[in-house]
């Protein structure tokens, strides 16, 4: 079975190719990211938070071995996506100082592990907020212009794909873990707070010069194998209540991307599903060479992520490739691949053409 679903995804990826040959695949300069840990390249490494991954296991099977600051064992779904769009193997950090605005052209990425849409999440960790995220896309755009020209820069902004992918700490770090929030809010009221802010931050996207953006949902929280075992300490939120609350948000960011996609002219926002596509992973593991769906990688797999992974403090699997999870809450790195065909096929023919 698991030989039959990678000839279809292999078909899948020819077919996409062929779509994006067609309607103007070399058109697309780069790939832009925000967001939190699952696209953060490395941001947290250069700022004092804990919230880092910048350190072995981490980056394991990354080229080179190397631990970048990406919390998984190698790349990420957005440098998968790079990487099969012909644009570049990895799409850096921001802050990194190993890249320049000529390496950032072709892709970049704002996103810091451990924020959300709302300001407070990111106070957990002490990480970037999103709005400093959009700070920095807007300094980008200025290194853009001085480089390149006013025009360039422009094109740039217009023509690259944009990738949003955050709203889980929100829930499983904020909400339903730190008191304050659920004083203020039920969890109904708060997804509502979340979506005025991811409202928002679109429209400044859009007055950017963003047109191409591909929102992503969040995954069936209730599933990872950090929620599990919280789950077994008294006064936390049960699985389902998890797994609802990511459902109830997740149809709230398919309305605000039909209204947006009304309202702002020339606008191609489009809603990826992450819920199902992660769920259909975990409920059929064999499907995709799976061995483990329950524990990460990392030590035992239950709650260990950032340093309580580090090498000499945990013992990590022998074989990543068996484990649908990395850490307690990050998939792996063959998960991010899968994810990233499965984006291709059904995100891509409506982004770029």
């Amino acid at each position: 079975m698991a030989t039959q679903y990678s000839l279809l995804l292999c078909f899948l990826n020819i077919l996409v190719f062929s779509v994006l040959e067609i309607t103007g695949r070399n058109k697309i300069p780069g790939i832009i990211v925000f967001g939190d840990s699952t696209v953060d390249a490395g941001n947290n490494n250069q700022i004092p938070t804990l919230a880092k991954g910048n350190f072995l296991p981490y980056g394991q099977d990354f080229e080179g071995g190397k631990p970048t600051g990406r919390f998984c064992n190698g790349r990420l779904v957005t440098d998968f996506l790079s990487d099969m769009l012909g644009i570049k193997h990895s799409i850096p950090a921001y802050l990194d100082p190993d890249f320049g605005i000529e390496d950032f052209a072709t892709g970049v990425t704002f996103a810091s592990a451990g924020t959300g849409y709302d300001v407070a999440t990111s106070k957990v960790l002490d990480v970037i907020p999103l709005a400093k995220e959009l700070e920095y896309f807007k300094e980008y755009l200025k290194k853009l212009t001085s480089l390149f020209g006013k025009d360039s820069a422009a094109e740039t902004a217009r023509e690259s794909l944009y990738f949003i992918s955050i709203g889980t700490n929100d829930f499983i770090e904020n909400y339903f873990t730190v008191p304050g929030r659920s004083f203020q809010f039920t969890v109904a009221e708060y997804e509502n707070f979340l979506l005025g802010i991811a409202r928002n931050f679109l429209i400044e996207l859009y007055s950017l010069g963003a047109r191409k953006i591909g929102l992503l949902g969040l995954p069936p929280c209730g599933y990872l194998p950090i929620a599990k075992t919280e789950n077994h300490v008294s006064g936390r939120p049960n699985l389902e209540e998890l797994n609802e609350a990511s459902k109830e948000f997740n149809v709230k960011l398919q309305n605000l991307v039909a209204s947006l996609s009304k309202e702002l002219e020339g606008i191609k926002l489009v809603y990826a599903d992450i819920y199902n596509s992660l769920l259909h992973i975990i409920q059929n593991p064999n499907l995709y060479g799976f061995e483990n769906v329950e524990e990460g990688c990392c030590a035992t797999g239950t709650f260990e992520l950032g340093v309580l992974c580090k090498a000499g403090n945990a013992i990590s699997c022998t074989d990543p490739s068996k484990y649908v999870f990395w850490d307690s809450v990050h998939p792996s790195e063959k998960v991010y691949g899968i994810l990233a065909n499965i984006l291709m096929d059904t995100l891509m023919s409506h982004l770029v053409n």
